[in-house]
C-alpha cells in the first residue's frame, strides 16, 4: 500500500511538472514574441546581443514531452518551437541576408526539442503535416523570410489554437499571399501552394476553392492561377 502511494506521488508530481513546464513555455514564448516581433517582422539585432531569454525558451522546450493525443497541446508546442527555432537559427548565423545562405538550415541543423534531435524540416513535415491534415499549418510556420506568412507577436496557444490557425488563414488570403486581376480573371499565389499543392486540393477539391473558404471576396467564376516568386529575404526589422 505504502509503495503504491509512492508511485502515485511520483506520478502526481510528474504531472504537475510537466504542466508547468508547458505552461511555462507557452507563457515564456509568448512574452518574447511580444517583445522582438512587429508586423511580421522580427528584431534580430536585438536578440542577437542579447540571447539570453530564447536561449531559457529553448532549453525548457528540451525537457518537454507532448502527445499528439492531445492534439491542441501539440501543435501550439511544435509550432512555436519551429517559430522559435527559425530565429535561433538565424540570430546563429546572424548577420544574414537569407535563411538559404546558410547550408542546411532547414534540413541538416538539428534542435533539441520535446526529447529529440530534430531538424526544422522534420518539425514540419513529420511532426505536424505528417500526423495532421491541414493546410492551415502552412500559415503559422514562420520560415524566417518575407516571402513567409507574417510571424504573430505571440505565441500559440492550445486554447486558442483554432481560432489563431484560422485568422491568420484568412488574413494571408485576404492580403499579400495572393494578388489577384478580376478583369483578367487572373490570381496569382504564393509558391506555398505550388509546393505543398497536395495540401491545398486534398478531398477533391481545387486551390481555388481553399482559397475560397477563407476569401471575403470570392473568386467568382473560371479563374487561371499561377504562383509568384517567393522572396527568401530575411523578415528582420
Amino acid at each position: 500500500m505504502k509503495k503504491q502511494l509512492i508511485i502515485g506521488l511520483m506520478a502526481l508530481v510528474a504531472v504537475e511538472g510537466f504542466s508547468q513546464d508547458v505552461t511555462t513555455f507557452f507563457n515564456k514564448a509568448d512574452a518574447f514574441f511580444k517583445a522582438n516581433v512587429s508586423n511580421g517582422l522580427v528584431a534580430y539585432s536585438k536578440i542577437h546581443g542579447n540571447q539570453d531569454e530564447l536561449t531559457s525558451i529553448l532549453k525548457i522546450a528540451k525537457g518537454i514531452l507532448v502527445s499528439k493525443d492531445d492534439a491542441d497541446v501539440y501543435q501550439a508546442f511544435w509550432i512555436n518551437a519551429y517559430n522559435l527555432s527559425v530565429i535561433r537559427g538565424i540570430v546563429d548565423n546572424y548577420p544574414t541576408n537569407s535563411p538559404l545562405d546558410n547550408a542546411g538550415f532547414f534540413d541538416k541543423t538539428t534542435y533539441s526539442l520535446a526529447g529529440k534531435q530534430i531538424t526544422l524540416n522534420d518539425i514540419e513535415h513529420k511532426l505536424l503535416r505528417g500526423q495532421f491534415k491541414d493546410a492551415r499549418f502552412h500559415f503559422v510556420l514562420v520560415c524566417g523570410a518575407i516571402g513567409c506568412p507574417p510571424l504573430i507577436n505571440k505565441a500559440y496557444l492550445p486554447k486558442t489554437l483554432n481560432a489563431q490557425l484560422e485568422t491568420q488563414t484568412k488574413i494571408a488570403l485576404n492580403g499579400s499571399f495572393l494578388r489577384v486581376n478580376t478583369k483578367k480573371k487572373r490570381v496569382q499565389v504564393s509558391q506555398i501552394m505550388e509546393w505543398y499543392k497536395e495540401d491545398f486540393t486534398m478531398n477533391g477539391t481545387k486551390e481555388i476553392d481553399f482559397i475560397n473558404t477563407y476569401r471575403t471576396e470570392k473568386l467568382e467564376g473560371k479563374y487561371k492561377l499561377s504562383y509568384f516568386p517567393y522572396d527568401w529575404k530575411v523578415n528582420k526589422q
